[in-house]
């Protein structure tokens, strides 16, 4: 049985810390180095119900792709909801590793696993890492389908193979506009516009889109726009990461037995269509 230590090492090979975003907060935010490692569980968000889950599981150790403490903090009481996760993790000797940019850039990476979701063929990075020479790394992916589809096709095949939340899929575009090309990003997207409309591609699919950007788009080019809840174009890394980690246990004989949470933790519980008031 592993230590900690050992599963960290192997997870900072995987996504090496130092290529995350400055801004960012990756790593080991609690655990006991020395603590042995028999279950790990992989998730996007490191919230309450998911450490729950954490528990119930018996897991040693909890990976998720969005950090727990983006800024600083001078206080993990537990009388606030983020320093309640770590009471809980610390009391049920659970650590808690953070994989997010260097996750997002890595090969294979978010936007692999959100493209293997959807049955595309990656082609390459959308940006590249300059530090890459092999030019497999990078944030975002563009692609290919098999074979073009209409804009409204795609957007049904994103509905059908990303995980339901209660936001589903938002479309922007001519739904009969043919499709053969996709830049694809996990996560808040509309920054990557200007890289999308050079890479030439039919449609974009990503979430967080806002109004503004999302309407010079459409404005600018034929570009079809595809919005998904980011929680679920995010999920499919936990598939991925949970095999890649698989694969190391068994070729260092540790025997771990790795899950993936299915515990929905889009913050949007509801969705109504507007019938609205006249226009």
């Amino acid at each position: 049985m592993p230590r900690l230590s050992e599963v960290i090492t192997a997870l900072d090979a995987l996504w090496p810390p130092e290529r995350a975003e400055q801004w960012d907060a990756v790593g080991t935010v609690c655990g006991d180095p020395e603590a042995p490692v028999s279950r790990v569980l992989f998730a996007v968000d490191p919230v309450q119900e998911v450490v729950e889950e954490a528990v119930r599981l018996g897991a040693d150790l909890l990976v998720t792709h969005h950090p727990l403490y983006l800024r600083g903090t001078t206080t993990v009481a537990a009388g606030h909801f983020k320093g309640r996760v770590v009471h809980t993790l610390i009391k049920n000797d659970i650590g808690l590793h953070v994989a997010h940019t260097n996750a997002d850039t890595a090969d294979p990476g978010v936007s692999d696993a959100l493209a293997g979701a959807l049955g595309l063929r990656v082609l390459r990075p959308l940006v590249p890492d300059p530090d890459d020479p092999d030019g497999r790394r990078g944030l975002g992916r563009v692609c290919e389908l098999d074979r073009p589809e209409t804009l409204a096709a795609f957007a049904a095949r994103a509905a059908q193979r990303l995980p339901a939340t209660a936001q589903g899929v938002r479309v922007a575009g001519d739904p009969d506009a043919q499709v053969r090309t996709v830049a694809v990003s996990g996560g808040s997207g509309d920054s990557l516009f200007d890289r999308v409309r050079a890479a030439g591609v039919d449609a974009f699919l990503t979430a967080d889109l806002r109004h503004h950007p999302a309407s010079e788009a459409v404005q600018q080019s034929p570009l079809g726009l595809v919005d998904a809840a980011h929680w679920a174009t995010e999920w499919p890394w936990c598939e991925l990461a949970a095999a890649q980690l698989d694969e190391i246990s068994d070729r260092h004989g540790w025997d771990l037995r790795v899950h993936v949470s299915n515990t929905v933790t889009d913050p949007w519980s509801a969705h109504h269509d507007s019938s609205g008031a006249p226009n």
